[in-house]
């Protein structure tokens, strides 16, 4: 049996370990902080404060808000034909560059990843186009698009294919496609990066052993390069699909939406409800729409291919 005193020596010493032990857990979380504080400050508090204003009809700067529920949500889905028309043209342009961006994207990392001569040359070169303003890109592009003096109908003229010339940022049925044309020459370098790191970091070992074994190029593409590049494909999917549904500045700064509203997306409709229209609500709920949709999207393919990483 311990006496008492030994009792008041050890207590003590009992403690110390403990509270050593939980500072110790406690570390990550002081280092972890400021960033957190940093995080609520500059993301989570102005995203829930955009969520309460949805509910409201304001026009940002009268002292009361008209408490309307859901009704912004519901007249965006049933009578704002020009919300329908942005939410249809952002799905196009998601669509278009999870398929034309990344698939360009990978092309060009696994040519650019093989022994050539001047690579890293190129890679520079389709590279640097990312690293530009948007607005810069704009400039670039709309001169190049001008129906009059811009390279591309000069160009279709001297070939003789004046036929298929257009004043390609003044026709609805151009317009979109031709900003598309401009987003992909600046944004595919991104992916063609991210594609390149996951490809110099796979090991040639499975390779040689697949060539030994007799397969041919393209089973080795689709049985050994795309699964092992499954944690690339997570990176590359979500911020292109976050990037996708939030695309406002090329457009704005190229067609501001128009011919006839034909370029609006969802981020270029909401600046015009909020600043332009003073409908802050209507603006709110379009943002919280974009947040919505990019979660039922990104979420599930994130957890899918996490999962299916760790099981491998």
């Amino acid at each position: 049996m311990k006496t008492v005193v030994e009792q008041e020596i050890v207590l003590p010493k009992e403690r110390k370990v403990k509270l050593s032990l939980s500072m110790k857990k406690m570390k990550p979380w002081f280092f972890l902080l400021p960033a957190l504080i940093a995080y609520l400050i500059t993301i989570v508090i102005p995203s829930l404060y955009t969520l309460f204003l949805s509910f409201f009809q304001w026009n940002g700067v009268a002292p009361q808000k008209k408490f309307v529920g859901l009704g912004n949500y519901i007249m965006l889905l049933t009578k704002d034909e020009t919300f329908l028309l942005a939410l249809k043209n952002n799905v196009i342009w998601t669509i278009a560059s999870l398929v034309i961006m990344i698939g360009f994207g990978l092309i060009l990392a696994l040519i650019l990843n093989r022994s050539l001569k001047g690579r890293v040359f190129f890679r520079s070169i389709f590279y640097f186009p990312f690293v530009l303003s948007n607005i810069v890109v704009a400039l670039i592009w709309g001169w190049l698009f001008n129906p009059d003096m811009g390279l591309i109908n000069n160009l279709l003229d001297k070939i003789g294919l004046d036929k298929f010339q257009h004043a390609w940022l003044a026709e609805p049925k151009t317009a979109l496609m031709a900003v598309f044309v401009a987003a992909t020459w600046q944004g595919v370098g991104m992916p063609m990066i991210l594609f390149l790191a996951g490809l110099q970091s796979i090991s040639k070992e499975p390779y040689e052993a697949a060539l030994i074994d007799g397969a041919k190029p393209y089973q080795m593409f689709f049985r050994l390069t795309i699964p092992m590049l499954s944690e690339t494909f997570v990176i590359v999917f979500a911020t292109t699909m976050i990037a996708s549904m939030k695309v406002y500045d090329i457009i704005y700064a190229m067609t501001a939406g128009g011919p006839a509203n034909s370029t609006q997306v969802l981020s270029s409709w909401m600046y015009y409800q909020t600043f332009k229209f003073a409908n802050v609500g209507v603006g709110s709920a379009i943002s919280w729409f974009m947040v919505i949709i990019s979660m039922i999207f990104v979420i599930p393919y994130v957890y899918i291919m996490t999962k299916k990483s760790h099981v491998e």
